[in-house]
């Protein structure tokens, strides 16, 4: 079934910069597309498609992040969908300057079928799924029939799926999430994340069961003679 592109009301100027799109050769997308790297090796022995990214707290840089990979994936010439599943704080449409009338939350409550909801990005392959209005139940749409039912045709319809979500000390739906999906990126703020909430949101992430591929250090400065490399902050 064909995916319809729809009609962008959100200026560009407001399109948050997604630096494996405006400059893939920098030494910042080269950092991108190594956790991508990392992520296939990890996939080795079994398929990962469904990717979460979360943070133990806020403003941590997991938005950015996840955008960014995001595109990286579908520089591969994969069908990559991004998943607005923060059903609180939503920003996924801010960052590719698109509506948020409706979305995530307008498939799982049935009101609008995925393909009808997705919505075509600028970057070839990349196809933008923002939160849609925000529920008043979110951990309970999060953890329905609808969900699994949405997670199934995803996967029919996509290489890779990638879903942002709310901080995993904040709410609910990351362990939710995480326990559906086939891995987890944590990222934490190099000077900033507290070791102990990081460890933390690894210990929330373990007891969902969810397998944790990897922990994204954003914002980290190198030393002289390295190039420093930041991926931005939500």
């Amino acid at each position: 079934m064909a995916l319809r592109k729809k009609k962008k009301l959100v200026s560009k100027d407001a399109r948050r910069k997604l630096i494996t799109a405006i400059a893939p050769k920098s030494p910042i997308a080269e950092q991108y597309r190594t956790v991508r790297t990392n992520i296939q090796f990890s996939s080795i022995d079994n398929e990962i498609r469904t990717i979460m990214v979360t943070s133990s707290g806020p403003a941590e840089g997991k938005s950015t992040t996840v955008a960014n990979l995001a595109v990286t994936f579908a520089q591969l010439g994969k069908k990559v969908l991004l998943v607005d599943a923060d059903l609180r704080k939503p920003t996924v449409h801010h960052t590719f300057a698109t509506e948020n009338l409706f979305g995530f939350t307008s498939v799982l409550t049935r009101q609008r079928p995925l393909v009808k909801a997705v919505v075509e990005s600028d970057e070839q392959n990349l196809f933008i799924l923002p939160s849609g209005p925000i529920p008043p139940n979110p951990a309970e749409l999060l953890s329905s029939k609808s969900m699994d039912q949405f997670m199934d045709e995803a996967k029919d319809l996509f290489d890779y799926i990638l879903f942002d979500t709310p901080p995993l000390l904040a709410v609910a739906d990351p362990q939710i999430l995480a326990n559906k999906c086939d891995g987890t990126i944590l990222v934490v703020f190099s000077e900033k994340t507290e070791i102990e909430l990081a460890k933390k949101g690894k210990e929330l992430l373990e007891t969902a069961q969810s397998k944790l591929l990897g922990v994204v250090l954003n914002a980290k400065e190198a030393k002289k003679g390295d190039y420093y490399y930041y991926y931005g902050s939500k």
